[in-house]
């Protein structure tokens, strides 16, 4: 049988059939294919995020991370400093804890008619409940979320309110010696998720091994956490904030601190550096008091400031970085690597202590700066551009949080929290 049209059907028949293959294989794998989110990268509304303002990346991730200080302890100064006052508590021991079963971990699949009833009338609340627990150190803080922007959230320290809160904010440091007595003793719900706040180093403060599984969330310093909060952060100015005048300066290097231990780095690290330059000292391992008054009027005066952390840890950037920033002094940054700096500040906005080999190399620097008013005043380029802001310790930790629960209603835990903070 013959068809004289066959041959001008080949290049059709041919052409129908590679498209079909390739609608095949694209419907077996376009759930592989990723597109860009660019929405990440916008954080709270800001038109634009460079790296040292894109701390809240990690709140819009779906899913949990891989875990996934020193404290201010004057809550009626939230910007006092921490080597300012000490905080006993600090230095306690956690003691062991023996026997203890965490409350039940619900599913997130509601099946029962009183689930349902409970669910629904959780949904039906005009405002997202975050109960506080406990308040950090027993320092209350206002209830109030609209200073950040943040509506619709109810912050409260009702304890009556469990079975409707959304979640359930617990401060680590609170829990560490009486277990039994600060965790609720109902299970958990299944439309609620309990927070994990802390603010101490790993050194600081204690894993808890019985809670290890206990928790959906975390929220910390560390960026990685699912409602990271920083010590401090970056805004851009606006037209109701002041130009940015310099501080009369008469001192070059100035360090202000309390918790003394002959074996942390920042201690080692200054004994090698004052072999080469003057630093003025101030604070109680210097026997030399010094009130929150002083405190700012001393680093508004110095051109340099110690910014040394007391232990090294991933995020761990504390108020000593951000508050010398804002008093128009020059951080000399001790702690974890520039490139965690870097996600922070500009790059530009301080020296780390590894920019140099020795403590000798980073006197001479600076020395040669107390010299060079020209590349000294460099320093401060991002003042025209942004300005330093405090967070507010525990108000805002419990305000992120309600931000975060509004947005993300899937189910989530932390499988190992010990490995991912301590580990």
């Amino acid at each position: 049988m013959s068809c004289a049209a066959c041959p001008s059907l080949r290049p059709f028949v041919f052409s129908s059939v590679a498209v079909l293959c390739f609608i095949g294989i694209f419907l077996m794998y376009r759930s592989d294919i990723q597109y860009g989110n660019f929405g990440i990268y916008i954080g709270q509304g800001n038109p634009f995020c460079p790296a040292f303002l894109c701390a809240e990346e990690a709140q819009t991730k779906d899913t949990h991370p891989t875990n996934s200080t020193e404290l201010h302890n004057n809550q009626s100064n939230p910007t006092n400093s921490t080597e300012l006052h000490n905080n006993q508590s600090n230095q306690e021991d956690p003691g062991t804890i023996t026997s203890l079963t965490p409350p039940t971990i619900q599913s997130s699949t509601i099946t029962s008619p009183t689930q349902k009833i409970q669910a629904a009338a959780v949904d039906a609340e005009p405002d997202t409940i975050v109960l506080i627990w406990m308040y950090p150190f027993g320092f209350a803080f206002p209830l109030s979320c609209t200073v950040f922007n943040i509506s619709r959230c109810q912050l409260t320290d009702d304890k009556t309110l469990y079975n409707k809160a959304h979640g359930v904010l617990f401060h680590h440091r609170d829990i560490n010696r009486q277990l039994v007595a600060n965790i609720p003793k109902m299970p958990r719900l299944p439309f609620q998720k309990w927070v994990w706040f802390n603010m101490e180093s790993p050194a600081n403060s204690h894993p808890i091994s019985e809670l290890n599984q206990a928790y959906n969330l975390t929220c910390n310093y560390r960026l990685d956490s699912d409602i990271p909060v920083p010590y401090g952060y970056m805004e851009p100015l606006t037209s109701e904030d002041e130009s940015f005048k310099l501080p009369a300066k008469d001192k070059l290097v100035c360090w202000i601190v309390s918790n003394w231990n002959a074996r942390f780095r920042r201690v080692e690290f200054y004994n090698e550096l004052k072999k080469h330059v003057e630093i003025h000292t101030y604070g109680s391992a210097f026997g030399k008091q010094v009130n929150n008054e002083d405190y700012s009027k001393i680093i508004s005066t110095c051109k340099f400031y110690l910014s040394f952390e007391n232990s090294i840890y991933t995020d761990y950037i504390t108020e000593k970085l951000f508050r010398p920033m804002r008093l128009g002094t020059v951080p000399i940054a001790l702690g974890p690597s520039r490139q965690m700096y870097e996600e922070h500040v500009p790059r530009d906005s301080f020296i780390h202590f590894q920019d140099f080999s020795t403590a000798k190399e980073l006197a001479e620097r600076l020395l040669y700066l107390d010299q060079k008013n020209t590349e000294y005043m460099r320093f401060f380029n991002w003042t025209s551009k942004f300005k330093v802001k405090d967070s507010d310790f525990g108000r805002e930790h419990a305000c992120q949080t309600c931000k975060y629960l509004q947005n993300h209603k899937e189910y989530q835990a932390v499988k190992d929290l010990n490995s991912w903070f301590w580990g």
